[in-house]
């Protein structure tokens, strides 16, 4: 017989325990995903810190501290994987507009600014409010821009 797995409680179970384990080593987990390729489920963790870079330490000492707890939580077998989330990942949730204020960011739009040609753009990632959008600092001609969120296409950290 198969067994059903609901995804999205699984991920509800064992995200407070995922958020509290990584904080523990002064990490935050920008991104918690629990999904099936190929007849496996993955369960992938994405680690961040304001004080350093992510090391293999850190991944690995997060992923012992899990294991048992998350074995207990989900009814299936899976594959564990715990990583920096790499230096020009994309942006895939708001929080993470939150987390990176004060880095540098590559920003797409879906729409040009008014007076403006250009789509793209790389600056300092100022502030940025659930409802408003960001406020953007661009490097090119250190104009400060606030762009609504409806606007925003994708973005991801910028490393010269």
């Amino acid at each position: 017989m198969k067994q059903e797995i609901n995804r999205l409680e699984i991920l509800e179970k064992i995200t407070p325990l995922i958020e509290n384990t990584a904080m523990r080593f002064n990490l935050v987990p920008i991104e918690i995903d629990f999904s099936k390729e190929n007849h496996r489920w993955f369960l992938r963790i994405f680690l961040y810190s304001k004080e350093h870079d992510v090391t293999l330490d850190d991944c690995e000492n997060v992923t012992r501290s899990l294991d048992t707890f998350l074995d207990e939580l989900i009814p299936v077998k899976y594959y564990l994987e715990v990583s920096s989330p790499g230096l020009e990942r994309k942006f895939k949730s708001e929080k993470e507009f939150i987390i990176f204020k004060g880095r540098r960011i590559s920003l797409k739009l879906k729409e040009a600014l008014e007076g403006e040609t250009e789509k793209i753009f790389k600056g300092e990632l100022v502030d940025y409010d659930t409802n408003e959008g960001l406020t953007f600092f661009r490097f090119d001609d250190g104009q400060e821009l606030h762009i609504p969120k409806e606007n925003i296409q994708s973005a991801k950290l910028y490393i010269d």
